[in-house]
């Protein structure tokens, strides 16, 4: 199986952040010192730069920052780039780190459900079952949003829930792949994993 996200256990000392604007409103990338792809933020997301613990220095001129607007001026083009075409480095623990691989196989256009990831994750890791919840935490902490396609998981009864770049954002992502919406909708409150 392919992975998409390079796992890397030497702590880095060095994180670079740049900010590039698109249809859905600005975006902070972030990079290691190695110059993969560390974080992707969407303007009011939540959990906004939590995975980098150290202090991010602005420079703008760098060849991932460079590749990886190309890389979404493709995707708001209403193209489909390949993940493989950017070094991703996010920082999370190993079962993150799965969860995040997973998300990285659901196709253009399409989703998944937190409950699918689940059984996808009990598969993995060996063991009987898998909790929705759990899998649901470690998406909504993906930190390469748009990248690694969080927005393409949905509730098992068609909810929206649980994008932390907003759910209007999710929709307008869902809608630029060309998702069929009819079957979804924005919950009222709460979640529905």
């Amino acid at each position: 199986m392919h992975h998409c996200v390079k796992i890397y256990y030497m702590e880095k000392k060095i994180y670079y952040l740049t900010a590039v604007s698109s249809p859905i409103g600005e975006i902070t990338l972030g990079c290691d010192d190695n110059g993969n792809l560390a974080g992707l933020w969407i303007e009011g997301q939540k959990y906004h730069g939590n995975t980098i613990h150290k202090k991010m220095t602005v420079k703008n001129d760098l060849p991932i920052f460079n590749t990886a607007k190309k890389w979404l001026d493709r995707y708001f083009a209403g193209k489909n780039p390949a993940i493989s075409d950017l070094p991703l480095s996010p920082d999370g623990s190993k079962f993150r780190q799965q969860v995040w691989n997973i998300l990285c196989e659901i196709p253009y256009g399409e989703i998944i459900t937190y409950k699918k990831i689940a059984k996808k994750l009990a598969v993995i890791t060996g063991k009987k079952s898998m909790s929705s919840q759990a899998a649901g935490g470690a998406v909504g902490h993906n930190p390469i949003s748009i990248i690694i396609p969080c927005h393409r998981v949905v509730g098992s009864n068609g909810s929206l829930t649980g994008y932390a770049g907003g759910i209007n954002k999710k929709i307008k992502l869902l809608e630029l792949e060309g998702v069929d919406m009819s079957g979804l909708f924005a919950p009222e409150n709460g979640t529905a994993l």
